[in-house]
């Protein structure tokens, strides 16, 4: 009889996820973790069955753009793929944005929401982008306080009713770069009451969301980032038509394929301020606290399903004479795969956590500091290891890792834009600098550090502990040593930010690690731990 080798599969997406499930006992009151439990349990069904066979036979689709009507007429349609679909549907149902803005259990109302989505999304072709803008739409514009585009948006965006929640973009990026925002050329122009605006948008993701909030230069305002201002609009009329609209065309990207991503020309779209006509920038930065928190925790998910599929494979395949779990080198490469998962499960769930109680009006005002630190770090730490893992994943299934038709090399390309959306890796390590140039950071963060690796008193966690305090220590003194030196600061960003990043999951895994060993959950994160500080966590060179 002929051999063929059984793909992967997947189980229950939340009952199969070890560490999420310790995660939520350790972290949440009984009462709280039984109630959200059953629609966690109903995701992981959904996301190891019926999406996950669903992404298979979606695998060629991709959205379609059509500009032209049989008639000559311009319609500019763009029709989405069968799991988009049905993700926007299950979206709305399972509140994957409104949990957070319903708040029924309080400062852990963001644990809730960024659980589901973490359970849910790498079986949703990155539906994630749409959410994460969503979220971050209604977090400005509930901040902001403008009460008109609360009622009309706000109430919207944070629906469960499919036929009723709307999605928004996010329109930042222009031919002239995306980094470098204050070179934006979009231009505001006063329309009566009323504002029009007119340019290009480089990179719009999800455009066939109902409204987007973008960045635009009102005609009197000088140049750089202090003189644009934020907008909201809506992409058509009350007749259904665009807003003074073109879909120039659809990107022709390297991952995230199923995310319809445009370029688009704004003739005279009709707009709204949304807070002055200045200071723009600085008014997404709640957008970009929440969609970077989306990049992170969905980075932890990504790498989780890398994994889950990887040790499935390693149970299923067979190669001289036993199954590739039973190698000692496969299996130690899988737990160093998983080391990196958990490390960065923790960091991008405590900045989650921080949002919460930010939310919530329980943060202090050392966690408001160290939440503006956390984002950017929590970002670019995971989403570097995301890549990483993922190129690991695929090296894991041998030449069927580089095959399309398994499904694994999507994974693979999906991560790669992990460290480019919301600020690169570099761009991000600058603007940690710039966090804890503020009074009280250092001693925010030195406190955050100081207090996990407190928590971790088992002997077994003692080399982790060690280690993320000579980190620490050392990063501390790299930076004091460097004062006054700014070209030699900005060249060693990267990796001082990522020593930051790593030492805060080596100190967060091993107060888990610790907790579990308290509870009689097992050795499992303490090995993760003690691998996790064996791989590297100071990255800085003198």
């Amino acid at each position: 009889m002929a051999f063929f080798q059984d793909p992967p599969g997947l189980g229950n997406q939340f009952d199969d996820d070890l560490l999420l499930r310790e995660y939520l006992d350790r972290t949440l009151a009984p009462d709280h973790r039984k109630q959200i439990e059953p629609e966690l349990r109903e995701l992981g069904e959904l996301a190891g069955g019926h999406l996950y066979r669903l992404q298979l036979a979606d695998r060629l689709n991709e959205p379609r753009l059509t500009q032209w009507d049989a008639w000559g007429h311009r319609v500019d349609q763009i029709e989405v793929t069968p799991l988009w679909k049905e993700a926007q549907v299950i979206a709305a149902r399972f509140g994957l944005v409104a949990v957070a803005y319903e708040r029924k259990h309080g400062e852990h109302s963001r644990l809730d929401q960024f659980a589901r989505a973490y359970v849910v999304d790498p079986s949703c072709d990155v539906y994630s982008c749409p959410l994460a803008m969503t979220d971050g739409a209604a977090r400005t514009l509930s901040d902001h306080g403008n009460a008109p585009l609360v009622e009309r948006a706000v109430t919207r965006l944070t629906s469960r009713d499919p036929a009723k929640m709307w999605t928004s973009g996010q329109w930042m990026t222009e031919r002239t770069g995306g980094s470098d925002v204050g070179l934006s050329e979009t231009i505001a122009k006063q329309d009566g009451d009323g504002w029009r605006l007119y340019g290009t948008k480089w990179f719009t993701s999800a455009t066939t969301s109902q409204m987007t909030l973008t960045l635009a230069r009102p005609e009197a305002n000088g140049p750089g980032g202090r003189g644009l201002a934020l907008f909201y609009l809506e992409m058509r009329d009350e007749h259904g038509h665009y807003n003074h609209i073109q879909v120039n065309r659809l990107k022709d990207k390297l991952g995230t394929r199923k995310v319809p991503t445009a370029e688009l020309t704004l003739d005279g779209a009709r707009a709204v301020p949304v807070a002055g006509l200045s200071d723009g920038i600085r008014n997404i930065s709640s957008m970009l606290n929440i969609t970077r928190t989306w990049n992170a925790v969905l980075s932890a998910a990504g790498m989780r399903r890398g994994i889950a599929l990887a040790r499935d494979y390693a149970h299923r395949r067979v190669a001289f004479g036993a199954p590739l779990e039973d190698k000692p080198l496969h299996a130690d490469t899988l737990a160093g795969l998983e080391a990196e998962y958990s490390g960065a499960f923790m960091l991008s769930f405590r900045a989650a956590e921080l949002i919460g109680r930010k939310e919530a009006g329980t943060c202090t005002e050392e966690e408001h500091k160290l939440l503006r630190l956390l984002t950017p770090l929590a970002k670019l730490t995971t989403a570097k290891q995301a890549v990483a893992v993922a190129s690991e994943v695929l090296e894991a299934f041998g030449g069927a890792g580089y095959v399309e038709d398994t499904g694994v090399p999507r994974i693979l390309r999906d991560a790669q834009v992990l460290p480019i959306w919301e600020g690169t890796t570099n761009v991000l390590s600058l603007d940690a600098l710039r966090a804890l140039s503020t009074d009280g950071t250092v001693e925010a963060l030195r406190g955050e550090i100081t207090r996990h690796l407190s928590a971790a008193t088992s002997p077994e966690l003692a080399p982790c502990v060690a280690t993320a305090r000579a980190a620490t220590d050392h990063a501390g003194a790299w930076l004091s040593s460097h004062l006054g030196d700014a070209r030699g600061v900005e060249a060693g960003a990267r990796r001082f930010a990522l020593t930051l990043g790593r030492t805060l999951e080596l100190a967060l895994l091993a107060e888990h690690a610790d907790w579990c060993l308290a509870h009689d959950r097992g050795p499992r994160a303490a090995g993760a731990a003690r691998r996790l500080a064996q791989h590297g966590v100071d990255l800085i060179f003198d």
